[in-house]
């Protein structure tokens, strides 16, 4: 293929070995010149595009120079450029002209450009528009604002002039009853011209008074004549009365007369006002007041809308000196109030918690609802697994140790009926007594699993206790029929003992042989869980606000303060205010035993709560408020009475004479610090009350600290502080926790079974025991003779009479039945040679450890301290 003429074109060539396409380049070297005559090679490449038919020709390339011009502005009337002048060539390098995507590129960089000025513009009109509208506003704002307040002045204006008339017109009538009723003896002869406007202008112009006769003229200090009334004779004349205002003038002159001012008319009439007022009969007021346990009198005196100094002033008369601030009981406070006429209402702290929660039957309870069953028994006698059998899930695999230590509730859907059975799954183990009891005081039935090759075990009398104290009914679960070593009608003969009497034998409690292994009868187990149901006849409202018990509480690292609660009555919603014990909060999410989120609860289902403020106990009953403050309300009271029944529990209040005598004998008593954290409260409940029982007088467990979630910096810090060790109990420190505990050296045990837990703990304070000394009788020998050696003192040859005597053994030197000395025996030789023990019969020399005094005839007991080292 012939290639083209076009040096700028690619060319398409046909290899020997491959097709490939040649660069569109197009190089050359320029050699550049430098100062002091060096010079540079330099390899320029052009670049050039491939032009197809029909485009037109690229433009010519114009010469670079040095340094590039800037841009010139355009001119509306630029004359036409002359041809531009090559430039002087000071590098050598020639650029390239624009290609056809440059200066379409260059093209579109412009268009955007005009269309971003003319947006722009856009953009400043209407901003330009808006603002004149919204100066338009402001204008028409202020001249309104000016208007009202120009109509507001000249209302005021008028009201003053109205005021100033009837003021006047008072002044007037006033003066008139003042000049009928005034003495004659009064005179305006000392008056001065500046406070007398009025006297002047009735003074007539000719100087004279038509009653009586012509009036003298008097200079004031301007100069100007005025007429001066003459006094009139009176029988008994006495001191002119001071009327007008007191000024500097009127003080200066004695014989002035002064006016009765306007502001003292005007309190005049107030105070005769007042005196009609006061002549009216007022009506008491009786309210009833509210009176809680303590109030103060203040409080008191608003309550009744009466005056503090009234409350003091009665109790002043009683012979109680009080003050407005002082706390009085709620007695006294009641004859306060029935002495001054008011009724009473008689309150108290624990008045908050009324209507929490209704009574239990109700008339709206219509709409049947899922029986509630607790599965209860011995540890290891299948309790999980039969629960595993009927929900088809897997939950002993997830235990730690293969027993459980959590309470949990599921689901179950019957497979005949089709309805839903809630079970409550409790832990066997010794230690978990308060979430058996708990389990059972929720439940509408009790499933007691006993297994058929272990029988009647100490945790199935106790649940058989919780279910009679409960007073719920019971279904006997025959459990691992199974095994080759089962014994059925063993268990039900071991039952009788416990006043349980199964309907084989004659009773009315049910009993089924199962097998969760083999899921054997387990059909049949949910027909009698149905019917027992039917017949309680279990019915709700489910329209009602929720209540509920929490079951179990724990605290999560990413969802927060989590409770499994068993919705009891009514619905919980999401978003519903909820308090449960010292706890509230706001239903943020609920979580089914399946996992999946809801947005309520119906009765009688077990979900997951989030949203607490903190942790809420186990067993706490939940209910739904109506706001926040009643809430905080209940919370803060039930909080302020968990702080007193801890501070009263830990200072150890004074009772009777048993109780200092037991406080007496364990001041002397060791404590081994504690700090315990757990995942759940259930858990931590029952560890607390494992340790509580393994104290005894001698020493016990100081729990520091007690709480749910993982160990923080803060438990490092306080077990830190008293020296205590930290348990983790299925929990784990953070990074930041274990890095201060390894730093402080402090022990951070992590434990997933609580038997253990308990084990290790036991042996711990088992060391703090006093070790037990016992002495062992080795033998008795008789001094026979003294001897006084120099440098080693003296000797007592001796005859072991029975049993051996040791060297380095503890002696007793006996005399008349005495013990004189208890040492050790420093030497013990038989004839001159140290030897380790003496047998019976046989001679030997001792010596004691600084002691010299030994007779002849004296009695040396030898023995051999043991310790022994107690255990709990």
């Amino acid at each position: 293929m012939a290639d083209t003429k076009n040096p700028g074109d690619k060319t398409l060539s046909v290899g020997s070995k491959t097709l490939s396409l040649k660069p569109r380049t197009e190089t050359g070297v320029v050699r550049q010149s430098f100062s002091h005559g060096r010079t540079k090679s330099v390899v320029v490449e052009k670049k050039t595009k491939r032009r197809l038919a029909g485009d037109p020709a690229p433009a010519a390339e114009a010469p670079v120079t040095a340094k590039p011009a800037a841009p010139a502005k355009p001119a509306p009337s630029a004359p036409p450029a002359a041809p531009a002048k090559p430039a002087a060539r000071t590098s050598g390098v020639v650029l390239r002209t624009l290609t056809q995507d440059e200066q379409s590129a260059r093209a579109n960089a412009l268009a955007d450009a005009r269309a971003r000025e003319i947006e722009e513009r856009r953009l400043a009109e209407e901003e330009a528009a808006r603002r004149n509208t919204k100066e338009y506003k402001e204008q028409q704002e202020r001249e309104a604002a000016e208007a009202r307040k120009k109509a507001e002045e000249e209302r005021h204006r008028q009201e003053e002039e109205a005021k100033a008339k009837a003021e006047r017109e008072a002044k007037k009538r006033f003066g008139e009853a003042e000049t009928k009723t005034a003495a004659p003896a009064t005179t305006t002869t000392a008056r001065p011209a500046a406070t007398a406007p009025a006297a002047r202008a009735a003074v007539p112009a000719d100087g004279s008074d038509e009653d009586e006769g012509p009036r003298q003229i008097r200079r004031g200090p301007g100069g100007a004549a005025r007429p001066v009334v003459a006094p009139k004779p009176t029988a008994k004349p006495g001191p002119a009365k001071q009327r007008g205002r007191l000024t500097l003038s009127t003080a200066l002159n004695a014989d002035d007369v002064r006016e009765r001012s306007i502001a003292s008319f005007r309190r005049r009439t107030q105070r005769l006002a007042r005196g009609h007022q006061s002549n009216e009969p007022k009506e008491k007021l009786v309210r009833e007041v509210i009176i809680p346990e303590a109030i103060t009198i203040q409080e008191l005196a608003n309550r009744m809308a009466e005056r503090s100094v009234d409350l003091v002033k009665l109790l002043m008369k009683q012979g109680q000196l009080v003050k407005i601030t002082d706390v009085i009981d709620a007695d006294t406070a009641q004859l306060i109030a029935e002495e001054m006429g008011h009724t009473v209402k008689r309150v108290a702290a624990s008045d908050v918690e009324e209507g929490l929660f209704d009574a239990i039957n109700d008339s709206t309870d219509t709409t049947p609802r899922s029986p509630v069953v607790t599965v209860m028994g011995h540890v290891d006698h299948g309790k999980t697994s039969l629960l595993d059998a009927l929900r088809h899930a897997n939950v002993v695999s997830g235990e730690a140790g293969g027993i459980t230590q959590h309470i949990g509730a599921y689901q179950v859907t019957s497979p005949e009926s089709g309805k839903k059975i809630t079970f409550i799954d409790t832990p066997g183990h010794a230690a978990f007594t308060a979430m058996r009891a708990r389990g059972a005081k929720v439940t509408d039935l009790v499933i007691l699993v006993v297994a058929a090759d272990d029988g009647v075990m100490p945790q199935t009398i106790e649940a058989i206790n919780h279910a009679k104290a409960a007073k719920v009914p019971m279904i006997v679960a025959i459990n691992k029929i199974d095994k080759p070593d089962a014994k059925p009608e063993r268990v039900r003969t071991e039952l009788l003992q416990h006043d349980v009497q199964v309907e084989s034998f004659g009773g009315d409690v049910v009993d089924v042989e199962v097998s969760a292994k083999n899921k054997t009868n387990l059909d049949k187990l949910l027909e009698m869980i149905a019917l027992q149901s039917e017949i309680l006849e279990l019915k709700t409202n489910p329209d009602r606000p929720a209540e509920g018990t929490v079951i179990e509480a724990k605290l999560d690292r990413g969802r927060g303060p989590v409770a499994t609660v068993l919705v009891q009555r009514g619905t919980l919603r999401v978003g519903d205010i909820i308090v449960a014990g010292a706890e509230m909060g706001r239903v943020r999410a609920l979580i089914n035993d399946q996992g999946q989120t809801i947005t309520e609860a119906g009765p009688s289902v077990p979900v997951e709560v989030l949203g607490f403020n903190g942790p809420p106990e186990a067993g706490d009953r939940l209910a739904v408020v109506e706001n926040e403050a009643r809430a905080r309300e209940v919370t803060s009271y039930r909080a302020h009475q968990k702080r007193e029944k801890s501070a009263a529990s830990l200072s150890g209040m004074r009772g009777s004479l048993e109780q200092m005598m037991s406080q007496l004998k364990t001041t002397g008593r060791k404590d081994f610090p504690l700090v315990i954290k757990a995942d759940v409260q259930g858990s931590l409940e029952a560890i607390l009350g494992s340790l509580e029982k393994l104290g005894t007088d001698e020493v016990a467990a100081r729990i520091l600290h007690a709480g749910v979630g993982g160990i923080s910096e803060s438990d490092v810090t306080l077990a830190e502080g008293f020296n205590a060790a930290i348990i983790g109990f299925s929990v784990r420190a953070n990074k930041e926790a274990t890095a201060l505990a390894k730093r402080d050296g402090i022990e951070i045990r992590y434990y997933n079974i609580i038997y253990d837990l308990v084990d290790d703990v036991k042996k711990a304070m088992s060391g703090l025991l006093a070790p037990t000394l016992r002495e062992t009788m080795l033998g008795n020998a008789q001094i026979l003779e003294v001897f006084n050696i120099s440098k080693v003192g003296k000797i007592a040859g001796c005859r072991v009479t029975d049993g051996t005597v040791e060297r380095g053994a503890n002696v007793r030197l006996i005399r008349d039945n005495v013990v004189v000395h208890e040492g050790k025996l420093s030497t013990l030789k038989r004839f001159k040679d140290e030897v380790k023990e003496v047998q019976s019969g046989q001679e030997c020399g001792m010596a004691f450890e600084s002691y010299q005094d030994m007779r002849v005839g004296d009695v040396i007991e030898c023995y051999r301290v043991e310790t022994i080292q107690r255990s709990l």
